[in-house]
């Protein structure tokens, strides 16, 4: 079970969202934001969520997700902000700061079961995509252009992990190619679109969905292909697959209409925490990211002509 911190000053609310989350993960509570960061410092391992109100007494959320994302101890931990539904600029500005993940007043059980479960899958996927990848570091540092084919879950796994073990930052970059690959599988292989998958997560359905689509005879020889190129400064990923393209300019940053969902941030978090740069070309199935070999935060160390 995993540990969340609930920060709200409103005890409804903390009884709202324990009720909702109590069979399913640990719960620890705070009433404001110099409570939760006093619980965070003490413990700085022990929570793998944070859910956050925005509005409280002492330290607002904006403060305490400005400090978690400031300290290295919690960069990696997701924080979930409560926000009503209608605030677009109070959302825009969370994004800003580093929060991906919303939860809509007043509290609806189901979907916030759906977005405390996407923010501690990404965690967990991100931690163990790294882990998995070291097993063929060495041949690939020593690859200056490679090309893989994949076109399952399990292979988009193995294969993003893997990959992202030659960059300095791998768990980000595991992270960045998994959501490219998977959205290259489920949206263009297998022609799933956002309302489709919004439908599917809610019912629990989406991965038994993917794996029909696999199954059916016309997707047996249809792939998704990744290249590997390797310059001086940096690495160069390019992703195709054999679809039929999706309106991509929609979905490099994250829209505040769309922060309540339970996806669809995929693609925004991968262009602004994984890659130095990140080009689609064409209709949208082909999608080329770089990624810096010296220092990974230098958006200017691999420049445009890279890709």
């Amino acid at each position: 079970m995993a540990k969340l911190l609930v920060v709200d000053d409103e005890p409804i609310n903390l009884e709202i969202i324990g009720h909702c989350l109590e069979d399913e993960h640990q719960l620890a509570f705070a009433e404001d934001g110099l409570e939760a960061w006093a619980m965070l410092e003490a413990s700085p391992q022990a929570y793998d969520g944070v859910i956050l109100d925005r509005m409280m007494p002492r330290m607002d959320g904006m403060e305490v997700l400005r400090r978690l994302k400031a300290d290295k101890r919690f960069r990696d931990v997701p924080v979930i902000m409560q926000s009503a539904a209608d605030s677009s600029e109070q959302v825009a500005e969370g994004l800003a700061a580093g929060a991906w993940y919303y939860l809509a007043k007043p509290y609806a059980p189901k979907a916030l079961r759906s977005i405390v479960s996407a923010a501690l899958d990404d965690r967990r996927n991100r931690k163990d995509l790294a882990q998995i990848g070291g097993r063929l570091q060495t041949i690939l540092d020593l690859a200056d252009r490679a090309s893989f084919r994949f076109r399952t879950l399990e292979e988009v796994s193995v294969l993003s992990s893997t990959l992202a073990q030659m960059c300095p930052n791998p768990e980000t970059v595991a992270m960045g190619l998994s959501e490219l690959m998977l959205n290259a599988v489920e949206h263009g292989n297998l022609g799933i679109d956002y309302a489709q998958k919004g439908r599917l997560i809610e019912d629990g359905l989406w991965q038994d969905e993917v794996e029909r689509r696999l199954a059916e005879p016309a997707q047996s020889t249809r792939h998704a292909s990744v290249e590997l190129e390797r310059d001086p400064e940096c690495l160069i990923f390019t992703i195709r697959d054999q679809g039929l393209g999706f309106d991509w300019q929609r979905y490099l940053d994250l829209d505040p209409a769309r922060a309540f969902d339970s996806h669809g941030r995929g693609i925004a978090m991968a262009r602004h925490l994984a890659f130095a740069h990140m080009e689609y070309r064409g209709a949208g199935n082909e999608v080329r990211v770089s990624v810096a070999l010296t220092d990974p935060t230098d958006s200017t160390a691999c420049d445009d002509d890279s890709i």
